[in-house]
């Protein structure tokens, strides 16, 4: 497709093209969107992205993303420093946070375990967080990884990492989703809902 705006402007919908969900299309879009609202929307996101440039680090204890270090999380004196949660990135922290899942704290590993794709276990946060799990207060980890292949063999490989650490290791529960329709559902959702079953 041939170039419709000057230089300056298509390398900021090349940039946005770049941002997860925005394609060529969409990014054209946003751009186009940005430059109408300049005012209201471009100068104060410029600025905004400028403020997260300097000051946003990531925290030294947990690996959350944050302006400050240690992170809010782990510096909120309501958290129960008796459960660390373990995560694969600072998305699905954001995710259990929105949905107030837990009080309890977190661990970043960065990903997880994935040969094929070259991330071995020097490749994640893996040692701190055996380090952490041997802390007196702490009496649970909670391994809220993908119910994926790489997710399950990093909760296995985290799990045999543990065994001398004096704490209780959980997993999410596996199954059938809060509005869900049998119908509708995958068989191998089914099969681990069947056999993670519980009193009524």
């Amino acid at each position: 497709m041939p170039a419709v705006a000057g230089p300056e402007i298509e390398r900021l919908i090349q940039l946005l093209a770049r941002l997860p969900g925005l394609g060529p299309r969409s990014a054209r879009r946003a751009a186009l969107h940005l430059i109408k609202k300049r005012e209201a929307l471009m100068m104060p996101l410029s600025a905004a992205l400028q403020v997260a440039l300097d000051k946003v680090q990531v925290c030294k204890t947990c690996g959350n993303i944050d302006t400050q270090n240690p992170c809010t999380v782990c510096t909120d004196p309501r958290r129960d420093p008796a459960i660390i949660v373990v995560v694969a990135d600072v998305a699905d922290l954001w995710a259990l946070e929105r949905a107030n899942a837990t009080q309890g704290r977190y661990h970043v590993l960065g990903a997880t375990l994935s040969p094929l794709d070259g991330v071995g276990p020097q490749d994640l946060t893996i040692d701190a967080l055996v380090a952490r799990a041997h802390n007196a207060e702490v009496h649970e980890i909670i391994l809220a990884l993908n119910a994926t292949v790489d997710g399950q063999t990093t909760a296995h490989y985290i799990t045999d990492l543990l065994q001398d650490a004096n704490v209780k290791v959980t997993r999410l529960a596996h199954g059938v989703p809060v509005g869900g329709e049998l119908d509708y559902l995958d068989e191998g959702t089914l099969s681990a809902a069947m056999r993670q079953r519980t009193l009524f």
